[in-house]
């Protein structure tokens, strides 16, 4: 077995002050999003860990691409038949987690999912390229296969089929808006003080912006 307990990294890249902080928290996402961009050292920006509680009573956490953010909330996209799509369906509870490692920042949401609209679902599938298109009609998405050749073979038989024509979005994809209501922002520090703010959703509507100790 390996000990890990001498693993030791110093933070040390930026602060998060109440000075500096965004009253709304869908714009305080939307800059940190933007200077971890200009930052660099991170390949997808965009990638997060979608929590959700499954059909058998367990947590599961898995990475999925934010495709869409806005005063709403935060939308994926998934297939409603698959094991995360069952499981935020039964219990639309869910967290949607960013690490930011190369800024030394996380991002936590809580929130509550539902299905997006049928026209941004339509939309959003139609501007994916024609072959991410036929591998979401190719996947039974959790579903257990014979093979890889299982998949392979079906996607060449939809690629014939069509090679000429439009491909039609499945009915049971399409995107999840999470409509959060609480955002926290992680910001590390050194000494392993890090800063941590949270804002709270009230039943005004306004958000409560607290400090939590590291």
């Amino acid at each position: 077995m390996n000990d890990l307990s001498n693993y030791r990294k110093s933070y040390d890249k930026s602060e998060l002050l109440e000075s500096m902080i965004d009253e709304n928290p869908m714009m305080q996402f939307q800059k940190w999003f933007y200077e971890t961009e200009q930052f660099g050292g991170v390949d997808e920006v965009n990638a997060m860990s979608v929590s959700t509680i499954g059909l058998d009573g367990f947590p599961k956490t898995r990475i999925v691409l934010l495709k869409k953010y806005d005063e709403n909330g935060f939308t994926f996209v998934t297939n409603y038949d698959s094991e995360k799509g069952k499981a935020l369906l039964q219990n639309p509870h869910i967290c949607l987690s960013f690490f930011w490692p190369s800024i030394e920042r996380q991002v936590i949401i809580k929130g509550l999912a539902e299905k997006q609209s049928e026209a941004y679902s339509e939309g959003y599938f139609h501007s994916r390229p024609k072959g991410s298109q036929l591998g979401t009609v190719v996947s039974p998405q959790s579903q257990v296969i014979p093979n890889r050749e299982f998949l392979d073979n079906k996607l060449k038989e939809l690629e014939n089929q069509y090679e000429h024509s439009e491909v039609n979005r499945p009915e049971n994809w399409g995107g999840v808006l999470v409509r959060p209501v609480s955002i926290e922002f992680w910001q590390g520090r050194p000494n392993r003080l890090h800063d941590r703010i949270i804002y709270t959703l009230l039943p005004t509507g306004d958000w409560r912006i607290e400090r939590l100790a590291p």
